[in-house]
């Protein structure tokens, strides 16, 4: 059976395969490595805070993610194709390791975080 991903340690292994993933994949790696430069050793930790905001209510997580995804966008647009493999991405990873509410939750966040940035990322510069 598989866990699901309703505790911080479970949100940490789920991060960690979702960028293992996702840094190896052909068409979003130079988006978070070239243009976005993320340094993974403080990158991490944020992302795990934010879906342990998101997930479970934690109050740690207070940066505007929308901010940081304009500033991306505006060295290299985000398209709807990059955005589709990110959710893509997220949603298989969930389904290989987890089952279960919070999965099921984080998946429908995860469509409509994806689609609000879409939306929010296309204003930039009109």
């Amino acid at each position: 059976m598989k866990p699901d991903l309703d505790s911080p340690q479970q949100i940490k292994t789920f991060v960690d395969a979702f960028y293992a993933d996702m840094l190896k994949d052909r068409q979003l790696a130079p988006i978070f490595l070239d243009v976005a430069a993320i340094d993974l050793a403080k990158h991490l930790p944020l992302i795990r805070s934010y879906w342990e905001k998101l997930l479970l209510g934690s109050r740690d997580y207070q940066r505007h993610t929308m901010n940081i995804h304009r500033a991306v966008h505006a060295k290299r647009p985000l398209t709807a194709q990059d955005f589709k493999r990110w959710l893509n991405l997220f949603t298989e990873t969930v389904d290989k390791r987890f089952a279960g509410s919070y999965a099921e939750r984080a998946k429908a966040v995860a469509a409509q975080i994806a689609s609000n940035m879409e939306k929010a990322v296309s204003t930039v510069g009109n």
